[in-house]
């Protein structure tokens, strides 16, 4: 995702904080950890996050708040028509994680 040139300040102030009913939406949909990086040369936005399962997280964006959030902040960012982001899905490369005693990465073989 992006932000339009000259935008990058009101996006943060408007996630300071999420409405509530928002952050309510995506903890009951599952949202463990949620976070959004920018980079203030390109307004190139990359987010972050972690869910409990594919199902919840793909039913967000049909809530009504989700579909009130993006009309919110369509003005800010290059967006479709239903004023979802315009965003790129990212293919994970490499991810490592120690739980439970074990290390675990993307990158081993079965």
């Amino acid at each position: 995702m992006s932000v339009h040139p000259g935008q990058a300040d009101e996006y943060a102030r408007r996630h300071q904080p999420i409405w509530p009913e928002h952050e309510e939406m995506l903890l009951a949909h599952g949202v463990c950890a949620y976070t959004i990086f920018i980079d203030p040369a390109t307004n190139d936005l990359f987010a972050y996050v972690e869910f409990e399962r594919e199902e919840q997280w793909a039913g967000i964006a049909e809530t009504a708040v989700c579909q009130r959030w993006g009309a919110h902040m369509s003005e800010l960012m290059p967006s479709r028509a239903d004023n979802s982001p315009v965003a790129t899905v990212l293919d994970e490369v490499f991810h490592i994680e120690k739980g439970n005693g074990l290390v675990r990465s993307t990158n081993e073989t079965p």
